[in-house]
């Protein structure tokens, strides 16, 4: 058997090759892959530097000769925040915007090149990539806030609704609802939604919702199978409880099923306790916990 650390340099060497790391052309636009990657953190509004810095781990005096390149092109505009005059933020001009949109279809081209290669084991590559750069993401995930109807949240509640169905035969597609038809109860100030994310991936959600004064629920906690065994449901589970706390609730409920034995576990060495039944099945396990 090959040995796994020889296979990992390997992949790093193809996929650097690949994508044009060391090109002083990346996609033979005459810059190289870090300036074309500082180009394409700038959104339409505007970007602040901090966060692009912060997003590619940039050391400052190298983001700096950066922006000041894109600036001398004329593909950017850097300006003070006058809100605050600490940030500084960078758009792009009209150039800016058109040499952006060129790196998008060009980078976009190449990647459908790269994935026709699999043929008929396309989604087999998409979900291998997806698992490779989770993991070499693992100390990186963000969990923040979002709507329950935004997108993204919809794709997690749908996973979680998927999960349940292929667990057990007692979930039938009418009981999958989304959106949410109780979604005014998981925004602020009366509940809220977290989703766990890798870079822009999203891979794990929670939510709360109130019940009675003092009493909130936990619903919907998930974690994408590719992250799983990384100790983020016990850190949904603690940021979902932070956020309870911050909207004024002493106590939490949460309802579930013993065949999610992960589940289950997490809930139990976490300090939940068993409660009598207040729903009703595929529930077969109550629990609450005092904050």
């Amino acid at each position: 058997m090959l040995d796994a650390i020889a296979r990992l340099r390997r992949f790093n060497r193809v996929v650097t090759r690949e994508i044009g790391a060391l090109d002083t052309s990346y996609l033979g636009r005459g810059r190289p892959l870090g300036v074309a990657r500082v180009l394409h953190l700038i959104q339409p509004g505007g970007t602040e530097v901090a966060e692009i810095r912060n997003r590619l781990g940039l050391d400052t005096g190298l983001l700096s000769r950066t922006l000041r390149g894109l600036e001398t092109e004329g593909l950017i505009t850097l300006a003070t925040d006058p809100a605050d005059r600490r940030r500084r933020i960078v758009h792009l001009t009209p150039a800016g915007q058109t040499e952006w949109q060129v790196y998008e279809n060009l980078g976009h081209a190449k990647a459908r090149r790269v994935l026709d290669r699999a043929g008929p084991r396309k989604q087999a590559v998409i979900d291998a990539m997806d698992l490779i750069a989770t993991v070499m993401l693992r100390d990186d995930v963000d969990i923040r806030k979002a709507d329950p109807d935004d997108p993204a949240a919809l794709h997690c509640v749908g996973a979680y609704y998927r999960q349940l169905r292929d667990t057990f035969d007692a979930f039938t597609p009418d009981m999958l609802p989304l959106p949410l038809p109780d979604a005014v109860k998981y925004r602020p100030p009366h509940g809220v939604f977290l989703i766990a994310w890798s870079d822009d991936l999203p891979i794990g959600c929670v939510s709360l919702r109130p019940l009675e004064p003092g009493l909130a629920e936990v619903k919907r906690l998930w974690v994408d199978p590719i992250a799983r065994g990384q100790g983020l449901g016990l850190r949904l589970m603690r940021t979902i409880e932070a956020r309870a706390r911050d909207l004024g609730f002493a106590r939490l409920r949460l309802d579930s099923n013993t065949g999610l034995t992960a589940a289950i576990a997490l809930y139990r060495s976490d300090g939940w306790a068993e409660i009598p039944a207040y729903t009703t099945p595929p529930a077969n396990i109550w629990m609450t916990k005092r904050l």
